[in-house]
């Protein structure tokens, strides 16, 4: 006779949410790291015009050129404020993501420990039937062979 659980749907619906949540959280960590790298490249270009204003500034360069690089700077700066917020969000989706994943696994394993004490309770039940019967066949043995 094999093992059956009569909850094996279940445990399979909680190994599903959990690799859906794994599937959740790695989309957010790539969504954070997208992020970063955007942030990262906003600096990169703020820092290059910065570098442009100030040998502009230096090559006597008209006011006009470096009021332009300068309203761009302003510019950048707006949008790494904004990304700042954008990778602040995307940290907390991460976070938030992680949590559901550490419920979901938990939730999991509370099922295939069930399933495991299921087993057990069924194997034992089957070693106790079959050494009934080895008994009972020996008790038969030993009758015949008493007359």
């Amino acid at each position: 006779m094999r093992f059956q659980y009569s909850f094996q749907k279940v445990v399979d619906l909680k190994t599903n949410e959990k690799s859906q949540a794994e599937w959740l959280l790695s989309s957010a960590v790539g969504q954070l790291q997208a992020e970063e790298q955007t942030l990262t490249q906003l600096i990169g270009e703020r820092n290059r015009v910065i570098s442009a204003i100030q040998k502009a500034a230096e090559d006597c360069a008209p006011l006009s050129s470096i009021q332009e690089l300068q309203a761009y700077v302003n510019h950048l700066d707006q949008c790494i404020t904004r990304k700042h917020r954008d990778v602040q969000y995307a940290q907390q989706n991460v976070q938030s993501k992680q949590t559901v994943l550490t419920d979901k696994m938990l939730d999991e394993q509370v099922w295939l420990k069930a399933r495991e004490k299921a087993n057990v309770k069924f194997q034992q039940e089957m070693l106790l039937r079959e050494q009934n019967e080895l008994d009972e066949m020996a008790s038969v043995r030993f009758a015949m062979k008493a007359r």
